[in-house]
């Protein structure tokens, strides 16, 4: 199950950061996302209250420089080593109602990349989402709220290369104070950024959504290139 409060991808595939109704529409899309979730009411998700919710940036976590963007390049994998996540990235748009089409309920073991937004590395922020359950076992995105600063995401493009991002931030944001504005958007113009989203806090039966999402921030600071050609 996967509840969304907010934008989900938020920017172009050159870079440029949605306006206008494109992004009040997604914004729509990701506050309904995971109502109906992958099959039914799951109630599996990770504890993310407490000092979760707190996280940040803790005092003496010493975070590298940022790397100039990358050229522009789709992701085929995403993974972050220090939870154990490595997941196949499949590429996702808007359904019917305007929302971001979550991954498929057959395959809640990848990562959905919302295809109309930024490529990992390319200046902005890449926006990437999972469930985080469904309603028998965990999902691919289970173990996120355990993911601190100073650990590293790595994304797998398509042009051979693997773009290293560090994460710099991770947050726990209610659904009744998520700020889109400063959730998806990029911390600093001229870095490429990224963030990695999904269900936190409690399941509300009656609403059929969680009360929270997990909001992990990270930005470009390596990269191993293609050594095809």
């Amino acid at each position: 199950m996967f509840s969304f409060s907010g934008k989900r991808h938020g920017v172009t595939g050159s870079g440029r950061l949605l306006t206008g109704v494109a992004w009040a529409v997604l914004l729509l899309g990701l506050s309904l996302w995971g109502r109906g979730g992958v099959e039914g009411s799951a109630r599996l998700s990770a504890p993310t209250t407490g000092d979760v919710a707190a996280v940040g940036r803790p005092p003496g976590v010493a975070l590298p420089p940022a790397r100039a963007p990358l050229k522009p390049a789709e992701p085929r994998r995403v993974e972050v080593p220090s939870i154990g996540i490595e997941a196949p990235v499949v590429v996702r748009g808007l359904d019917g109602t305007g929302a971001v089409a979550p991954p498929p309920s057959a395959t809640p073991h990848a990562v959905g990349w919302y295809g109309g937004g930024v490529q990992p590395g390319s200046a902005g922020t890449a926006l990437f989402v999972g469930h985080v359950d469904t309603e028998t076992r965990p999902a691919v995105f289970y173990g996120l709220s355990g993911a601190r600063p100073g650990g590293k995401v790595r994304v797998s493009r398509t042009d051979g290369s693997v773009a290293e991002f560090t994460i710099n931030d991770v947050q726990v944001v209610s659904r009744d104070r998520f700020d889109a504005e400063k959730v998806y958007g990029t911390r600093e113009n001229s870095r490429a950024e990224l963030r990695l989203i999904t269900s936190g806090g409690t399941f509300d039966r009656e609403s059929r959504a969680y009360t929270a999402n997990v909001v992990v921030s990270a930005y470009l600071t390596g990269v191993t290139e293609s050594r095809a050609g």
